[in-house]
């Protein structure tokens, strides 16, 4: 099934925010991994609209764009989706020109799947003519069809006592499953496992050989696995350039690139001016746990019965699907890890402007204990007033208060409405 027919399965959330910057901004951006949906959202609000589409994926357009790409652009429709337009760099400097000329909003919804962001030149030439939307693949939220609204509860403190059904194997399985559509659109997990592999064999070619002509390509996937190990833990270049001939800067630099094409994402720690002894140190994760399962070889009922590898892809699953969410609501959220010298840490900070902070702990158990919210109870000590809530996430069947603004709350809550 084609990226188009299996996203229509379900609804996704950023149309509204898409269709809101068409009415006025000049120029969009859809950004994020290949595979993701964008193709499918950028043509489900433009093709009403009367929007052509092209693709640069399509060799002669990429070939009529890149040696002219000023008569390209004034050639172009009064409104286009240009696909994939990472793959003509040189059209950002024709596009400004154009858009300084007409500044009419909606007239170019651009989609890419490199991030143009880490890349200033391109960035800068459309500074203050350009929204960026981040899209993911698909959310639990999305794959249940409602919006949980959990960041708003979470910011709240909105989650009062009730009980529901704990998940079990069912975590492990959306955790393994992922959020492609290509993916998720396959009848069996050993199918998914198998689009995943071969997802990062074809990215590997071509996306990646595009943006930068490196040495040693065939690497990649295997410094991907070896990330895929070390998701949700502090990023350790030295360890991960181990198994390589290649220097710590190399290794880096490899990384910078993953990220560019939105397969793996550094995780700030979070800073407070009342805290000294904080490790400042970013963690490791990666851009998608069903991606992260495949490379690890993992299944569910093997994920389940290893502790350790589900307590780490617990937690990047649940700040991929923080992160999912984030970005199609109103409000700018913004996510971190503490962790201090006397190894107090929380998984994730959120803050909400200057004056909003959340802590969230994540347990792969059933069970919480007291000392599950100490890093908790010490966010709320140095945030003051800004604090507004700390919860820990665990595969329980309780939601309850443990303290002022301190909670127990059932995994499956983050895609559950209230």
């Amino acid at each position: 099934m084609d990226e188009m027919a299996s996203t229509n399965l379900h609804p996704r959330f950023a149309v509204q925010q898409l269709t809101q910057a068409l009415a006025d901004t000049p120029v969009i951006l859809v950004h994020g991994p290949r595979q993701c949906g964008k193709t499918t959202l950028a043509r489900l609000v433009g093709d009403p609209l009367g929007y052509t589409y092209l693709t640069f994926d399509d060799p002669v357009i990429l070939a009529a764009a890149r040696e002219d790409p000023s008569g390209f652009v004034a050639d172009l429709p009064a409104r286009v989706i240009l696909d994939e337009v990472q793959k003509a760099p040189a059209l950002f400097s024709s596009i400004k020109l154009a858009v300084d000329r007409d500044r009419k909003p909606g007239r170019f919804l651009l989609t890419g799947s490199a991030n143009v962001l880490l890349v200033p030149h391109l960035s800068d030439s459309l500074a203050g003519r350009l929204a960026i939307l981040r899209l993911h693949p698909l959310s639990q939220c999305e794959l249940a069809g409602a919006d949980s609204r959990f960041l708003d509860r979470l910011f709240g403190a909105e989650f009062r006592m009730h009980t529901t059904r704990r998940l079990g194997l069912e975590l492990a399985e959306r955790i393994v499953a992922g959020g492609f559509p290509p993916a998720l659109a396959r009848d069996t997990p050993s199918r998914r496992s198998a689009w995943y592999r071969d997802y990062v064999e074809t990215l590997v070619q071509r996306d990646v050989h595009d943006l930068s002509r490196i040495d040693f390509l065939h690497a990649l996937p295997r410094l991907l696995a070896l990330a895929a190990s070390q998701t949700s833990r502090l990023l350790n270049v030295t360890s991960l350039a181990a198994p390589f001939s290649m220097t710590r800067q190399t290794i880096r630099d490899y990384l910078t690139l993953l990220e560019r094409v939105f397969l793996m994402e550094e995780l700030p720690p979070w800073h407070s001016n009342q805290l000294s002894r904080l490790i400042k140190t970013p963690k490791l994760h990666l851009g998608d746990t069903g991606l992260a399962c495949a490379l690890l070889q993992r299944d569910a009922a093997g994920l389940r019965g290893d502790r350790a590898a589900l307590g780490q892809l617990l937690e990047t699953f649940v700040l991929q699907e923080l992160r999912r969410q984030a970005d199609w609501a109103e409000t700018t959220t913004r996510f971190f890890h503490y962790r201090d010298k006397d190894q107090v840490e929380i998984d994730i900070v959120a803050e909400r402007g200057a004056a909003a902070v959340a802590g969230i702990e994540i347990k792969a158990s059933s069970t919480v204990t007291l000392a599950d919210f100490n890093g908790l109870r010490r966010l709320r000590e140095v945030s003051g007033t800004a604090f507004k809530a700390g919860i820990v996430l665990y595969d329980g069947e309780t939601c309850l208060g443990f303290g002022d603004r301190l909670f127990a709350v059932p995994v499956r809550s983050l895609w559950e409405p209230a």
